[in-house]
C-alpha cells in the first residue's frame, strides 16, 4: 500500500491508541493467572492479536465482547507443538519462555522481519533451566522442551529488557521460590517496571526488585488471589501517541486523550523531548493540548526509549539546529535496523542524519523535500516520514505504507480526522 501525504495543518481532539506493551503483558499475565480476567481498552494491532493466539494455544480460552476482552485460563497447557508469534519482538522474547514450560517439543516461529532478530539469549540460558533448545544459529524457528525448572541463572540484560520480562512471567507461572535472577546492564528499565506493575496486578507472584540488579522470588510471596476474578484496563499509548504529539508540535492545534501522566511506560519521555525543543503544550491530567510552534534543536538520551527515535527524528527535522540523539546502539535489532533505515529515507526528504558511535545528529530546519519514500516494512518508520511529510515542499509517498498495522492500524484514519491530507492506494 502506498500512502501519499500532503503538506497540511492539523487540528482538534483524538484518543491515543491502546498500549501494545501494556495489552500484551496483560494477555500474557491472564494466561499465567488461573481464573477469569477481563481485559479493558484492549489493543487491536497486528501484535496485540498475535498475543491473543498464542495464549489460546496456550491453552486460554478467549472471547471478545464490546470494548473488553474475557479471558479464562487453567495453567499453561499447550494445545499445538507449532506456535506462531507473527512480527512481535515483545511477544516471542516474552512468550518463548512459557511456552517452555510444557514438557513436549514446542516448534516457535515467528513472520517477517522477526525472522533476522537474534535469540541466542535462549541458547544460553535456556540450558541452566532444564530446557533444551534447538535454533537456527541463534534465529527463528526454534525449537523448545521443557518443562522449565526456575534456578538462579545470570542474564545479560543489554539486548533488550524482553527477554528479561519472559523469564519473570515464566519463574512466576512455576512458582519459583528462593531463586535469583541476577542481571547485568540492563536496558528499557521502565519497560521493567510495566512488567511488574502487570504481574502485581493480575495477583502473580512477583519478585524483589533490588535496583534492577537482581530479581529474587522468596518462598513467601505465594500467588495472592488465583481464582479471583482480575479487570485491567489497557493504558493509552505513549509509544503511539508520542507521533500524534510531534504531529501537533509540527502542523497542528490538537488535543491527545487518554494518557496517563503517571504511567511506567518508557516513551512517556517524549514529553521531555517537545519541552526541550520548545514546543507549545499544556499539560493536564487525562489530555495533553499541544500546537506548531517555533522549535529549536534538542539533546536526548532514547536510550531507555529506542522506540522514540523515529518520532524524535521527525521533530527534529523541524527544529533549527543539530539535534543529538544518543542510544542507537538500540536500534540495529528493531523491525529494520532503524538507525540506517531513518537516515536513508531523511535523506530523501532532504534531512542530513550522521551516526556518530553511539549518536545519532539530525541537521534541522531546512526545507523539507517532497518524496517518495519507504518504510522499509517498518511501521515506526512509516509513521516518521507522515509525520515529516506535513509541512514538506509538497506530497510525500509512503511505500509499505501497510507496516502501521503492526503497532497503530488506525494512525492514517486518526491524521485524517485531525485535517491531514492522507490518500491510501494499492
Amino acid at each position: 500500500m502506498i500512502a501519499t501525504i500532503h503538506p497540511s495543518t492539523i487540528k482538534g481532539n483524538i484518543q491515543a491508541p491502546a498500549s501494545k506493551s501494556s495489552m500484551q503483558r496483560a494477555c500474557a499475565a491472564a494466561l499465567v493467572k488461573t481464573g477469569t480476567s477481563i481485559i479493558n481498552n484492549p489493543g487491536y494491532s497486528n501484535d496485540d492479536r498475535a498475543a491473543l493466539q498464542v495464549i489460546q494455544q496456550l491453552g486460554a480460552t478467549v472471547q471478545i465482547e464490546n470494548n473488553r476482552i474475557i479471558i479464562s485460563s487453567k495453567g499453561i497447557h499447550a494445545t499445538t507443538n507449532e506456535i506462531n508469534c507473527g512480527e512481535s519482538g515483545l511477544g516471542i522474547r516474552m512468550f518463548t519462555p512459557l511456552i517452555a514450560l510444557n514438557n513436549f517439543p514446542i516448534n516457535i516461529n515467528g513472520e517477517g522481519s522477526l525472522l533476522q532478530r537474534p535469540m541466542q539469549f535462549f541458547d544460553a540460558i535456556f540450558p541452566d533451566l532444564n530446557v533444551k533448545i534447538k535454533s537456527n544459529n541463534g534465529k527463528l524457528p526454534i525449537q523448545v522442551k521443557g518443562p522449565l525448572q526456575p534456578a538462579n541463572i545470570t542474564v545479560d540484560g543489554h539486548l533488550s529488557s524482553q527477554f528479561l520480562t519472559g523469564l519473570l512471567m515464566a519463574f512466576s507461572a512455576a512458582q519459583a521460590q528462593n531463586v535469583t535472577i541476577t542481571v547485568n546492564d540492563l536496558k528499557s528499565r521502565p519497560y521493567i517496571d510495566l512488567t511488574l506493575k502487570v504481574m502485581q496486578h493480575f495477583c502473580l507472584k512477583t519478585p524483589h526488585n533490588n535496583h534492577y540488579e537482581f530479581f529474587y522470588f522468596d518462598a513467601a510471596s505465594q500467588n495472592a488471589a488465583q481464582n479471583v476474578v482480575v479487570e485491567y484496563t489497557v493504558e493509552g499509548d505513549w509509544s503511539g501517541a508520542a507521533f500524534l504529539l510531534v504531529a501537533g508540535a509540527i502542523a497542528g492545534n490538537i488535543t491527545v486523550k487518554g494518557l496517563d501522566l503517571d504511567s511506567v511506560q518508557a516513551d512517556k519521555a517524549i514529553l521531555q523531548a517537545l519541552m526541550d525543543a520548545g514546543a507549545i503544550m499544556s499539560i493536564e491530567t487525562q489530555q495533553i493540548h499541544i500546537q506548531q510552534s517555533s522549535l529549536s534543536a534538542f539533546h536526548f538520551n532514547a536510550t531507555d526509549c529506542p522506540d522514540l527515535f523515529p518520532p524524535l527524528v521527525a521533530l527534529a527535522a523541524y527544529c533549527k539546529g543539530t539535534t543529538v540523539i544518543e542510544g542507537i546502539e538500540r536500534l540495529a535489532h528493531k523491525e529494520s535496523n532503524r538507525a540506517l533505515t531513518l537516515q536513508q529515507e531523511f535523506a530523501k526528504l532532504g534531512v542530513t542524519i550522521k551516526l556518530q558511535d553511539n549518536l545519532m545528529l539530525v541537521e534541522g530546519g531546512n526545507e523539507i523535500k517532497a518524496a517518495n519514500v519507504s518504510s522499509h516494512h517498518d511501521h515506526r518508520i512509516a509513521m516518521a516520514c507522515a509525520l515529516a511529510a506535513l509541512k514538506a515542499n509538497g506530497a510525500v509517498e509512503i511505500n509499505d505504507a501497510e507496516a502501521i498495522n503492526k503497532s497503530y492500524p488506525d494512525f492514517y484514519h486518526h491524521m485524517n480526522e485531525l485535517g491531514a491530507i492522507v490518500s491510501l492506494h494499492h
